[in-house]
């Protein structure tokens, strides 16, 4: 293989300046662009998991959505093995592009048993030549998520959260993908239900070789599946890098803030850690303060950091932070 072949397929994503801004009305014939995602930049490999963390309402579910095509993005470039996602693309990408929803219940069609719910990926690519192909593949892709074969006639509400999150990733992997994107998947979940689906969406990655986008807001749940971290504020991506690194030596004040906050089981290290409190509320995002949008919040804020946003800055090893003053 080229050298140029080797680039070409180092990445299975790469999301390159991606903007995704809502017009929200706010009055007569007024409105605003709230920037739910402003200029958002990464890759994924092949087989990779990247953990997209931060506050409620930081776009982390938009970004998702938006690298699927759920939202025309505003700006920005999507490549998918280095092809352009477009509107016009995306339908022939979609069995190499998946993804598991955050609510289990809200997700499945109520009025549909299992076996329709997993099969009608197949059904839409046509992807077999007999009904009893179909069902020998609904059934494997039930057994390889941990269901019965008896459960197959059933419908979505005679199941637990854990079941039915299990019968969306059997949908989800119904077209064989590469990529999927795990919007707070294990979020709605009990916590014993959680290990049990964070181990299966390891053990399918070791399988099948599939990447993951996991979107989350549990740092310790984020950090034991992922590679590499990204945490997001306010549309943008603020620090990224190896997921121990950024665990262990975060550099970002919002990331030192948000693992801070993180609970510890040991009473001993919980005693000797600080908690870091932010001060002040988050911004309105349809009225962005100028220059770097956590400088509100930030002791460390000077007036460079209110006339510029800093870029994001190789620190070493791939640990890419945003800020002036660290």
């Amino acid at each position: 293989m080229s050298n140029n072949e080797t680039t070409k397929n180092e990445y299975l994503l790469e999301v390159k300046d991606l903007k995704q801004y809502f017009s929200v009305k706010t009055g007569f014939m007024k409105s605003l662009p709230l920037k739910a995602v402003d200029g958002v930049s990464f890759n994924i490999k092949p087989g990779e998991t990247l953990g997209l963390v931060g506050e409620s309402g930081c776009g982390k579910t938009t970004v998702g959505r938006t690298i699927l095509h759920l939202y025309n993005p505003t700006g920005g470039e999507i490549l998918f093995e280095g092809k352009p996602v477009t509107p016009k693309t995306i339908d022939e990408m979609r069995k190499e592009m998946q993804m598991v929803f955050q609510d289990p219940y809200s997700s499945l069609n109520p009025r549909m048993t299992v076996e329709d719910i997993i099969g009608e990926p197949l059904d839409v690519h046509k992807m077999y030549k007999t009904k009893e192909e179909r069902r020998e593949k609904i059934l494997e892709l039930m057994k390889l998520v941990g269901l019965n074969a008896e459960h197959a006639t059933r419908y979505a509400h005679e199941f637990s959260g854990g079941q039915r999150q299990r019968i969306g990733i059997a949908r989800a992997l119904a077209t064989n993908p590469k990529f999927i994107v795990c919007d707070e998947a294990v979020s709605a979940l009990d916590v014993s239900i959680q290990a049990q689906v964070i181990n299966m969406f390891e053990e399918l990655q070791e399988k099948l070789g599939v990447a993951y986008l996991f979107i989350a807001h549990d740092l310790l749940v984020v950090r034991h599946i992922s590679d590499r971290i990204a945490v997001m504020y306010l549309g943008r991506i603020v620090e990224i890098g190896d997921a121990d690194e950024v665990s262990e030596h975060p550099i970002h004040p919002y990331t030192q803030s948000l693992l801070s906050a993180v609970p510890y089981p040991d009473p001993k290290m919980a005693k000797e850690r600080k908690r870091i409190v932010l001060e002040g509320d988050v911004p309105s995002p349809l009225h962005m303060p100028s220059g770097c949008a956590f400088r509100t919040r930030c002791k460390y804020a000077t007036e460079k950091c209110a006339q510029e946003c800093p870029p994001l800055v190789d620190r070493g090893d791939g640990h890419q932070v945003a800020c002036w003053n660290k």
